[in-house]
């Protein structure tokens, strides 16, 4: 292993925050270098060649498109280099998840790019950023990580970028993949995979980010009980996509439903998603009378979000989005 070079990409977060000695709260996010961390980080050396590029240093609620397509540029053009072996991004924890799926669908390599990252700040008691990145590094390195897109190493446990989400934001063990389990574990340097995603991702993806310097504004409505459809007219001023977040299977009122269609006929597109953590949105002939919304299937609001804007980028015919969403 010893031989492979990995390219460790930072960009900030908790992983990289300081704090009051031995705490884990009121911590500053982004705040020292992966060069630091590293050398806590027992015989790190001996893993791989390292190399590692400071990209960024913010808290991951300062993610946005700009930053994204900063980050997969930044990695697509490492991955084409004939030394680099593999990848590994440092981020927050707070948009993890959002960035993971972006990268799903943007890089186009079979390269291993693995992203983690910490819940306790760098100056705390146990901190579990180094042993992150360690178990990262080792991801990148392994032969089976080799063609399964981004994904996401959170103690102990492999996750696919598409399906990660963060469950909990206290615990070390902050994340899962809701009905799907995770893709495997790690044991110290070792990867034991049991399952793949067999959705496309990064060499499969037709998405690029060539000449790409914005992408079509898609907010996210969340409904509840007595939602206002004025947030839909509002949002629909600015915004070309919606992505409504409805009750059980991507439910909402008759008057959503409604002011929906009349905006809809007015050009804007819309993904149906749900608040309930786990089950799948589909086609529905009551919510969606007229087959013109987008079931966004087991997509969290947010990568729906995520994919919609990748979609609209490239087409407004609803039949082809849809098959995107089935697709990725």
């Amino acid at each position: 292993m010893k031989h492979k070079k990995i390219v460790i990409v930072a960009t900030g977060g908790t992983i990289a925050g300081t704090g009051k000695p031995g705490k884990t709260i009121n911590y500053q996010a982004g705040d020292i270098c992966v060069d630091e961390i590293m050398q806590s980080i027992p015989m790190i050396d001996q893993l791989a060649d390292l190399e590692t590029i400071q990209l960024m240093n913010v808290d991951s609620n300062e993610m946005n498109e700009q930053r994204w397509i900063l980050l997969a540029n930044t990695l697509n053009e490492i991955a084409s280099r004939e030394d680099v072996d593999g990848m590994v991004v440092t981020h927050g924890t707070d948009t993890l998840d959002e960035t993971a799926y972006f990268l799903n669908l943007v890089c186009h390599t079979n390269k291993p790019i693995v992203i983690t990252g910490a819940m306790r700040p760098a100056t705390a008691t146990s901190a579990d950023g180094p042993f992150n990145l360690y178990q990262a590094i080792c991801l990148a390195l392994n032969e089976s990580a080799y063609g399964q897109g981004v994904l996401c190493i959170f103690s102990n446990t492999i996750y696919s970028s598409r399906d990660v989400q963060k469950i909990n934001n206290l615990k070390i063990d902050a994340f899962g993949q809701k009905t799907f389990g995770c893709l495997g574990f790690m044991r110290d340097e070792v990867a034991y995979f049991y399952t793949k995603s067999n959705k496309l991702h990064t060499a499969q993806s037709i998405f690029s980010l060539n000449a790409l310097n914005t992408f079509p504004k898609v907010a996210i409505a969340y409904y509840y009980a007595g939602a206002d459809v004025e947030l839909l007219e509002f949002l629909a001023k600015k915004h070309q996509g919606i992505v409504v977040v409805g009750t059980g299977s991507g439910n909402y009122s008759m008057e959503w439903l409604k002011k929906m269609q009349e905006l809809s006929e007015q050009g804007t597109v819309f993904v149906r998603t749900s608040r309930v953590s786990d089950g799948i949105v589909f086609e529905d002939p009551i919510f969606d009378p007229n087959n013109q919304w987008i079931p966004a299937n087991t997509l969290s609001c947010q990568k729906a979000r995520i994919l919609l804007m990748l979609a609209l980028s490239m087409t407004t015919d609803i039949n082809r989005i849809k098959n995107i969403f089935k697709q990725y």
